[in-house]
Formats: C-alpha cells, structure tokens, sequence
C-alpha cells in the first residue's frame, strides 16, 4: 500500500530549449507529479510535520528551474525528481512536463518519468 501526494498542472516558469535562443527568455512549462510518502503517519497525526509539504516542494521546485535552464525536457524532469527523492525523502516519484504550445498544431509536447522503488 502507498499513500501519494498528487500535484496537478503547476505552471513554472523556466528556460528551456536544444537552440540557444529557446534558453534566452523564460517559457512556461507545465507539471504533474504524483510523490509516494515515506509513510502513512499523517493520516493518524493530522500533522504537517508527518508528511512531504507540497509547498515546500513547489517553492524548490521553482527555485530549481529559475536559477537551472534545460536543453530537454527530459533533464529537467530528472533534476526534479532527484530533488524529490534526495531533499524531500519520497520513496518515489512521478513526474510530468508539458511544454505548451511549442509547436503548430500541437498542444503539447513533454516526457513522463519514474523514478525511485513503488512500495
């Protein structure tokens, strides 16, 4: 059994892009990520200091992708999972980056990763 905190279509803001002039002005990307709990206490504590803050992960999250830029998407989506599982202590992590409107006729493009053990 695993407990998961989902985070549904957070929009960030970030440099992205193979060509050099794709990195030089911050585009907005979108995220999905769903992170296994180390545990099941907050569910008995009701207690923010037994479970992973979402807060807490989207401000790194933030922070990461403004002082970090990225050719592909897939680095980026790594970095962060790296971040979930190292700083923030969950077991796994799934992550989902959109890059909106990227190309004509096309509403998204993006990868899906897993990373960490599925309990």
């Amino acid at each position: 059994m695993m407990d998961i905190i989902f985070l549904e279509q957070v929009k960030v803001d970030t440099k992205l892009g193979v060509p050099d002039w794709e990195r030089l002005v911050a585009q907005s990307i979108i995220l999905d990520l769903e992170i296994a709990m180390p545990h099941s206490k907050s569910c008995q504590s009701d207690s923010i200091e037994d479970t992973i803050d979402y807060g807490e992960v989207v401000a790194r999250i933030r922070q990461t992708l403004n002082e970090n830029s990225f050719k592909l998407v897939e680095a980026l989506a790594e970095h962060i999972c790296q971040i979930v599982i190292k700083e923030f202590k969950a077991p796994w992590v799934k992550i989902r980056v959109a890059k909106p409107i990227i190309l004509p006729g096309l509403k998204a493009l993006g990868v899906v990763i897993e990373r960490g053990n599925r309990l």
